[in-house]
This record gives C-alpha cells, structure tokens and sequence, in this order.
C-alpha cells in the first residue's frame, strides 16, 4: 500500500501519483500534507528545493476544493514562467483520475487571450507569475472573491524580484477569511514580514535549519585569475565526462556570450535568459530535459522552477549578489535524496563572499585545485573505456557486420585494437591540453585577481584576424537563437564554430561574421540550401569588412533616430536610450570585462569623449 493513503490522500489521487513514481513522501510532505488537510491553519514551510514542496501543497489542494463548481478557489503565485508552467502540470498530473479539474497557468510571455479564455471557460486552481495576473486583474477578468486558498511559492524569490506591491495588489482582491500558505527555501526578514502581513497564528514547519543548504551537496571552490576564468571553466567541465549540469551567470549578457563561447568550442550547451521568447524557453528546457544538451548556461531568475532529475553539477560562473540566492542555485542538484555537487569559481576578493555563503547555508567549502592537462586526458580515456565496456550491444542488429569489421581488424592484435580506438577521443584531450598552463591562482598573485583579464575569453576565440560581416534572411521569427544560427551556419558552411564572430539575430535576418578566408566558403556551400523550402541567402554586409569587436555594418551597429531620441544597438548589449531616457549596462559579461561603449572596446582601450544629451 502506498505510504500517501495514511496522510489521508484519498485513492484517486494516490494511484495517479503512484504511476508517476512517488512511492514514499518526502520530510516536508509528511509533515505538511496533514497540517494542510484540515484546511483551518495559515501555513509557513521552509524547505530547501527538490524536497516535494508542490506536492506538499497540490496534494491537499485537491482534496480541499469543489470540484463541481467552476470559479477560481485556489491561487497559488510563484516567481517564474518555468516555475508556473511545472507547478501547473504536476497539479494536473496530480489530478489526471479526477473529474472536471481545471487549472489554469497565467504568466508573462505568453498569448494573454489564451489565458482569459481558459479562465472564462471556467477554472479551480490558477498559477500565475504576479506581474501577469494583476494585468488580467486589472482588465476586470477574473473575480477572487470565492477564493479560499493563496499559496505563495518561493515566496524569498518573489520578494527578491520586486513583486512586493504586486502580491500586495493581488491579495487585496481576495477575501479576508482565505488560508494562506508559505513556501520557502529561505527566510529572511522580508518573507517574514510579509507572513506576518497575511497571516494569522500561521502553523510553522521548518525542514533542517532555516536557510540551510542540502546536506546531499557538496560545496567546491576554485581560485583563478579573472583572465583565465573561461579556461579554468571548460577544464573542469573536462573533468567530469559525465557533468550533466546548470552554470549559473550573473547577467544575461554574460549567459548568452558563455553559451556561445562553448558552443564555437564544441559543447553541447545553449543558454537561458529573460530576454528569450517563451517559445525559445521551451525549445531549450526541452533539450535539456531531453539530455541533448549537457550544459544549461543560466541568469538566476530563468533557472527558477528548473526541475529536472539528476542535474549531476551547479557551477557558479559568477557567485550570485544576493547570498540567500546561492541556496537556490545550488538546489537545483542532488533532488530527490541524491547527491550533486556545487562549484564556485572565484578570485581572491571573493573569498570573502565564499566565508559568508560558509556561515548562511551552514556547511564549509572545500577549496580544489584546477586539474592539470594530464589529469584531464586521464579522466577522459577512462571515462571512454567505462563506456565501451558497459556498451549495450545489439547482437541481431550488429551479427550481419560483424564478418566485415572482423576482416578490417585482421592484421592486428587485440592489444593495437584497443590502443586505436581509445585514441579516437584520447588524441583530441592530449593535442589541446599539450603544454597546458597551472590555472590555479597563486598566493603571492591575489592582488591581481581584479583585473580585468576575462576579456581573453573571446578576443582569444578571434585571434586579432579581420572578419567578414555577412548578411542571412533567417531570425528569431524562424526560431532561431543566437547558439541555434551558430550551428546552423558551422553545420551547412562546413566551418568550425571557432571561425565565426559575432552573431546578431534580427527577426526576419541577421548579421554574422566570419574569417576573411571562410567567405567565399561560406558562400559557394550555402548555394542551393533551403529552410522550410525558401532559399537561404547570404549576403556581404553593408562596408564588408570589420575588425574584431568593431561596430561592424553602421546600418545595424549605428544610431538609429526616432522621434528626437535615439536608440544604439549592439549585438552583446551596450546601452539604450529612448525618448530622452538612459540606460547605461555595467554588466561584466564574460567576455567584456567591464564598462564598453557602442563600438565594444573596453574602456581603457578608447579615448575619452564628451557626450552630448
């Protein structure tokens, strides 16, 4: 018998999330579920990610609500798309043997009108993101006011965000006598304030210490210098063959020009950031989910509510502003009772930041050193020859080849047979680690960590040669990103990713450049390629040429005037100004290093320049 049916789950519901694999629920499942059916208690669970909070909360939502009426009863808000869009399938896989539920998803990103006519259709339980719902709240489109449960999930995260007056706005349109439940990975004074706020004599169910890490992970960190922190990266990830993991960046420029980075390089990798449709959400969450892809390259915000199983690594790119939010990144591994590991990768002057994170999440680090070349090659073949030896063999499919590959090893032994084929991968790791440099920090060189050295990263991949600016009629309303055009282009031009540039994706085409001496190759193969039965064309680009990290073409990288304002675009980022507005982005991507202006030299490499307003 399932261990549910004595939380008091009734048959139904056990024998559907029986199919899906729950067989024993979790501490906070256990504890909370008989709290929360007796549907008279406000409720504050602190739990740390991949402990079952949706369960814990879904479960008893469905045994709560009338099923018969069709009025929203339920309204569980959450930070994220992606968070929403889990939350509100698992309730549905939940419920598949129950009749007449409805759930909702409402968040931003998506057709508004899809969402208001699901509601008008009629609905139980809503999931929404706060900003999207006070939109429809606002359009007069869905009435709370029969509403008896709120569930705010990730309730820190929220508050992070800036959702503060949202759920605030939210809430007053619900009725005084609803239950209101908390759920949190962490508690700091702002989710306490806002318990205080909407409850009444909440019951409190704390799973471990509050703010505390998964005692399934460990907490690895690595000290390099700034211009060698790309290199360090990909040499750890060579270190783990079987790294199937989330690299966490701290802005969306750093995310896309790191994805964009290991995909030239020759990784299975692709990024996730807020400036993505949702529909290019999807596409890479699916990948992933589906293994395609062995490396997320993540903002703090889009990975959100990422709940995928046997994420074997979190690597911190950049450690995270906020201290609470390392708990959730690292939370995205070692779910489920299994164990993952959390690497950070720093310099010297963020030591002390490690020291803090120690003394929040109640565990220490272990300080690692950057493998060497050689320990590298040795993991690889290793990894290589565990793989070949637990090979599934299909002895039907195989029998009919097997006289054919017999006559092709005749000649040699059985000992040269194994020396060539684990040379297939080994020869790769020993060319590109010949004479690989110590990348670990030394002591007497910390002072030096803040230079701004991670410009390397990608003036390394150019290697001071001129580029070609090509135009392509393909664009993101063909669904195509900046990593997707990037391997569309290597794959039909027959070139390696190291030899393109910059990409800029446009909606209906983009620019992308190129070595002076692939342009005619690039040319002569995509002569007779088609997409989706249209002719692909490339095309030579406004001045032709541009040096690397030039402006490029002046009709894309230029100033475009508009209404008295001015708008400057560039491909990574840059700066923004509209309408007599200014927005100037500080970020530090991986690749830029600091401030940049339009045409992309670092601050110190232009000269000084008055503006004019």
């Amino acid at each position: 018998m399932n261990p549910f049916i004595n939380l008091g789950i009734r048959h139904d519901i056990v024998n559907a999330i029986s199919e899906l694999g729950f067989e024993n629920p979790t501490p906070i499942q256990e504890q909370s579920i008989p709290v929360l059916l007796t549907g008279s208690n406000d409720f504050v669970g602190l739990a740390q990610t991949g402990t079952g909070k949706t369960a814990a909360f879904g479960l008893p939502l469905l045994e709560l609500l009338d099923f018969e009426e069709n009025h929203p009863q339920a309204l569980v808000l959450c930070p994220t798309r992606e968070l929403c869009l889990q939350i509100t399938n698992d309730i549905k896989n939940y419920a598949k043997k129950m009749n007449n539920v409805n759930v909702v998803a409402v968040y931003g990103g998506a057709s508004i009108q899809d969402q208001l006519r699901q509601i008008k259709r009629g609905v139980q339980v809503v999931v929404a993101t706060p900003g999207r719902m006070l939109d429809i709240i606002n359009r007069k489109a869905i009435d709370f006011s029969q509403v008896k449960y709120v569930v705010l999930d990730e309730a820190d995260e929220m508050l992070n965000m800036g959702f503060q007056e949202d759920i605030d706005d939210i809430l007053s349109t619900t009725p005084d006598e609803k239950k209101t439940w908390l759920f949190s990975a962490t508690m700091p004074a702002e989710v306490r304030r806002i318990a205080k706020k909407y409850m009444d004599n909440p019951f409190e169910l704390t799973m471990g210490e509050k703010n505390t890490g998964n005692a399934n992970i460990e907490h690895e960190y690595y000290v390099v210098r700034a211009r060698e922190k790309y290199a360090a990266f990909k040499r750890i990830v060579d270190n783990n063959p079987e790294i199937f993991g989330i690299v966490f960046c701290r802005t969306k420029i750093e995310t896309q020009e790191i994805a964009e980075a290991l995909i030239k390089d020759g990784y299975n990798a692709d990024s996730l950031h807020g400036d993505l449709s949702q529909q290019q959400r999807d596409k890479v969450m699916k990948r992933y989910r589906e293994r395609s892809l062995q490396l997320l390259i993540a903002t703090d915000v889009a990975a959100r509510g990422i709940d995928v199983n046997d994420v074997t690594h979190v690597i911190n790119y950049s450690l995270p502003d906020e201290v609470e939010n390392y708990t959730h990144r690292s939370g995205r591994t070692a779910r489920a009772g299994k164990t993952g590991v959390s690497i950070s990768i720093v310099n010297s002057k963020e030591l002390g930041k490690i020291r803090q994170i120690e003394r929040v999440i109640g565990k220490k680090f272990v300080k690692a050193d950057i493998p060497t070349g050689f320990d590298v090659c040795e993991k690889q073949l290793f990894a290589l020859v565990h793989k070949v030896h637990n090979v599934t063999v299909n002895e039907q499919q195989i029998e009919q080849y097997i006289p054919r590959i017999m006559d092709e090893f005749a000649e040699l032994s059985k000992e040269e047979v194994i020396k060539r084929f684990a040379s297939l991968e080994f020869n790769r790791f020993l060319d590109y680690y010949k004479n690989a440099p110590d990348l670990n920090a030394p002591a007497d060189d910390f002072r030096r960590d803040g230079e701004r050295g991670e410009r390397g990263m990608r003036d390394g991949n150019r290697g001071g040669s001129e580029y070609t600016r090509l135009f392509i009629n393909l664009g993101s309303v063909d669904d195509f990103t900046r990593g997707d055009l990037l391997g569309y282009i290597c794959n039909n031009a027959k070139i390696s990713g190291r030899t393109v540039g910059k990409i800029d994706v446009k909606g209906v085409y983009s620019f992308f450049e190129v070595n002076k001496g692939d342009v005619d190759m690039v040319m002569n193969n995509f002569k007779s390629v088609e997409f989706k039965g249209r002719e692909v064309r490339i095309e030579i680009s406004g001045e032709g040429t541009s040096s690397p990290r030039s402006g490029g073409d002046r009709r894309e990288g230029g100033y475009q005037r508009r209404e008295g304002g001015f708008n400057r675009e560039r491909s990574y980022g840059g700066g923004e100004r509209r309408e007599g507005g200014f927005n100037r982005d500080r970020n530090k991507g991986a690749g830029g290093g600091g401030f940049r202006d339009f045409s992309g030299k670092p601050r110190e490499e232009r000269p000084e320049r008055r503006r004019r307003f």
